[in-house]
């Protein structure tokens, strides 16, 4: 018998769907608040801040991350936190990563675009040079900052075009935020050539990711977890393939699912679904993205041979060039192979 928590340990993977600050560390969080005190809210506390992160719904989530946001910056601040959460997917067998980040948060601080994406790309090369894994980025907007987000996010996107740039993205609260307004600046996006990526049906219902779909092109959705609540579209994302990023711990803490045990990750893949597992926000939701596995795994009831076929899906849905792809593929098929032997 393969121990499953020691498989999923070692398993190499990729992460779709975490956030740049988001997956800043207790310890990291801190010592920002420490060095900014006097002018931000958030505690340099370890207890206290552990109580800062307990969410009573998405709306207050939201307010906490804006607060952690704004103790980033400076350039040194992008590079050393990049660069951090790069160490900790290493960790957790990471090869490669999607990060999800936003500009507009530090732009519309003062920090130069400029700066800020070569903050971002020198963490992109010592991660790779230091830790082997391929670091890429997805710009979202902040949904919750309206049109002058999109236009300064496409226009950073655009003018800048940092190396590690594949897609862009739109995050933040989903309630009061409708996605069509959105459109211009993701057809302008998609025709710059990056992937759409969206938020949608975390905490609204279907009707967010037709949205999705219909008005920004997504060729991936963060989340989808409300997908279930109508036939159609079940069919047509079953039909078409279109992989969403779950994330089941974070549906839980900003309380999108009552429960673990009433996650619709179970419905979607017996609807025949394309899921891939993610973090999301780890040290904010108290997970890791081996944690999110070992939900999964409980959830799905799989053995190794599952998980290695979920790590597999992350691969697929993945933007990475094909030879990674079939580089990481075959990395998990020799060790999915050796665990078993």
């Amino acid at each position: 018998m393969v121990n499953l928590d020691a498989f999923i340990s070692d398993l190499p993977k990729v992460e779709l769907h975490v956030h740049h600050v988001g997956s800043a560390s207790p310890q990291a969080v801190a010592e920002l608040a420490a060095r900014h005190a006097g002018s931000t809210n958030v505690p340099a506390d370890l207890d206290a801040l552990e109580k800062f992160f307990e969410f009573r719904d998405f709306a207050h989530f939201i307010e906490v991350y804006i607060a952690v946001a704004d103790l980033v910056r400076d350039p040194e601040d992008v590079r050393i936190l990049t660069f951090e959460v790069a160490r900790g997917l290493a960790r957790q067998q990471v090869r490669y990563v999607e990060l999800t980040a936003t500009p507009y948060s530090h732009t519309v601080r003062g920090m130069a675009p400029e700066a800020y994406c070569e903050a971002l790309e020198e963490a992109r090369s010592a991660a790779r040079r230091d830790l082997g894994i391929e670091m890429v980025w997805c710009f979202d907007i902040p949904g919750e900052a309206g049109l002058p987000a999109a236009e300064s996010t496409l226009k950073t996107a655009l003018e800048q075009r940092p190396d590690g740039l594949i897609a862009f993205g739109l995050g933040g609260p989903e309630i009061g935020v409708p996605r069509p307004q959105f459109k211009p600046y993701f057809d302008q996006a998609r025709a710059a050539g990056l992937h759409s990526m969206p938020h949608a049906g975390e905490t609204t219902g279907p009707e967010t990711i037709w949205d999705a779909i219909r008005q920004l092109g997504a060729e991936r959705i963060g989340h989808g977890t409300s997908a279930l609540g109508d036939r159609e579209l079940v069919g047509y994302l079953a039909e078409h393939q279109i992989p969403l990023e779950v994330c089941p711990t974070s549906n839980l803490r900003t309380r999108a699912v009552p429960s673990l045990a009433e996650h619709p990750l179970p419905g979607m893949v017996e609807a025949g679904l394309f899921v891939t597992i993610n973090s999301d926000d780890p040290p904010m939701f108290g997970t890791t993205l081996e944690q999110e596995y070992r939900v999964a795994a409980d959830l799905l009831d799989l053995d190794a041979a599952g998980v290695a076929s979920l790590a597999k899906a992350g691969v697929r849905a993945s933007f990475a060039p094909d030879s990674l792809k079939k580089e990481l593929e075959s990395e998990i098929d020799a060790y999915t192979a050796a665990a078993s032997a």
